[in-house]
Parts: structure tokens; C-alpha cells; sequence
């Protein structure tokens, strides 16, 4: 699989009847057997407030690559797709429960994270032979 983009932005209202304002977007693009996908995860912005209960972050910007300063919203996608390959074959994934958040988060190598983000800078793309790679396996 090839990660061509990983960004994240906050939604705003269209219509002031909406409740847009109370999400995040999240997305990574990607190649997969010379087909292009990009997959959109849409979660409660609220979880972005509590990234420190679930991961070694304490704020925004969560690491710089280069020149980029990176956000929790711009790896919640990565970080999905990784947790559940399956999500491959989704182009979008809703998440409104904490507990299923944060398990996403569980056993992420966090130290791996900013050299895809450093690559995807660098020269726009970033190889991953195996999802596995970047989970922390039991010893």
C-alpha cells in the first residue's frame, strides 16, 4: 500500500441547523494495487480534547515533519487504516463512541508515526509493506 496523503480538518457549519461544528475529518489517500482510494473518517471532536488519555500526546502540534506541523486530526485515518486494514475496502468510517476510538490508538507505535509524515513530505509518498509494523507487539 502506498500512502500518498494524510490530513485532517475540522468541519464548520453550512446551515445553522446542523451540527457539523461538533466534528472532525480525517483522511488518508492511498494506492493499492494501481488503484487510488481515499478513505474519510468523521469522528467527535471531542476525542481530539482527550488524545492524551489514549496516546502520548499532550497537544496540537502531536509531532513536526520537516517543515509540516502535524495535528491529531491529520493521524486519526492513518491510524485507523492501519489498526483495521479492512478499512481498505471503506471510504468512510463513522466514530462516535470513545471506546472505540481510543482502541484504535492501542499498542500504535507512536515513534514510527512522524517518519511517514517526514517521507510524505520529502517525496510524497510512503510504502507499508505490512500494517503490522506499526502495532507494538506483545513480547
Amino acid at each position: 500500500m502506498l500512502i500518498k496523503q494524510c490530513q485532517g480538518y475540522e468541519l464548520e457549519k453550512e446551515k445553522s441547523n446542523t451540527s457539523e461544528d461538533f466534528f472532525n475529518r480525517s483522511e488518508i489517500t492511498f494506492e493499492e494495487n494501481g488503484k487510488e482510494k481515499t478513505l474519510h473518517v468523521l469522528y467527535v471532536r471531542f476525542f481530539d480534547e482527550m488524545m492524551e488519555e489514549y496516546t502520548p500526546y499532550k497537544a496540537n502540534p502531536v509531532f513536526k515533519a520537516g517543515a509540516r506541523e502535524v495535528d491529531f486530526k491529520d493521524i486519526v485515518a492513518l491510524v485507523c487504516l492501519l489498526k483495521n486494514p479492512e478499512f481498505r475496502h471503506r471510504k468512510r468510517v463513522y466514530i462516535n463512541s470513545k471506546h472505540e476510538f481510543a482502541s484504535y490508538f492501542d499498542n500504535v507505535d507512536y515513534t514510527k508515526l512522524p517518519v511517514i509524515f517526514e517521507e510524505l513530505e520529502a517525496s510524497k509518498s510512503y510504502s507499508i509493506r505490512s500494517p503490522l509494523e506499526f502495532i507494538v507487539q506483545p513480547q
